[in-house]
């Protein structure tokens, strides 16, 4: 499906608090704990697949001006060398530093001595939503707008559309932006009419 194209209001920017945890409760609690420096280790690294919230959780650590690096995974040696100084040096001085990629530190064939590192803080694996975790985003975020959302649209959300969280609430955001607009309430025929839209735009 084509993006959507129309006027809606931009995404939040990502922060702990938006972070829908499911059952990464644990990995929050630590991000959260670290900082606002009651961590037991400065050194934080997350794991898991594309779509698990990695990048939303990074952002929102880079926000409150704590180093992190993003998809360990892909860097070269010489990003690997730079990453396992800035490692050092935070340990020295006392900073912070969240990484996240896609595996576990020893099984994406980094230098040894930067795997060592990542696996020395908090490691944690991060899952993806489940159907039923996303319907309740979808509701919380429906809630926060004052809008009404139906259960069956809901359910044809997840069945029909893309599974990732970002296109999911900017759908909903685009369907409550076109609800108010016609004053008509949400519902299923709407949210295909919308759709239909946005190929055509």
């Amino acid at each position: 499906m084509k993006q959507l194209l129309l006027d809606i209001k931009p995404a939040s920017p990502p922060t702990l608090l938006n972070y829908i945890a499911g059952r990464n409760a644990e990995a929050l609690a630590s991000l959260d704990a670290a900082l606002n420096n009651k961590s037991q280790s400065n050194f934080i690294y997350l794991w898991g697949e594309p779509g698990s919230g990695k990048s939303h959780l990074l952002k929102a650590c880079k926000a409150q001006n704590i180093t992190v690096m993003d998809d360990v995974h892909l860097l070269n040696n010489d990003a690997q060398i730079t990453l396992f100084n800035t490692y050092n040096q935070l340990k020295e001085s006392g900073g912070t530093l969240i990484t996240a990629g896609l595996h576990a530190p020893n099984q994406m064939g980094l230098r040894s001595d930067l795997a060592t590192r990542l696996a020395w803080g908090l490691v944690y694996q991060l899952h993806a939503l489940n159907d039923a975790e996303k319907a309740l985003a979808l509701q919380n975020h429906a809630t926060e707008r004052g809008m009404r959302l139906p259960t069956e649209v809901v359910d044809y959300c997840l069945r029909y559309l893309r599974r990732d969280l970002s296109t999911l609430m900017a759908t909903l955001d685009a369907l409550d932006e076109w609800s108010l607009t016609t004053k008509k309430p949400v519902t299923v025929p709407m949210l295909r009419q919308l759709l239909q839209l946005s190929l055509n735009l």
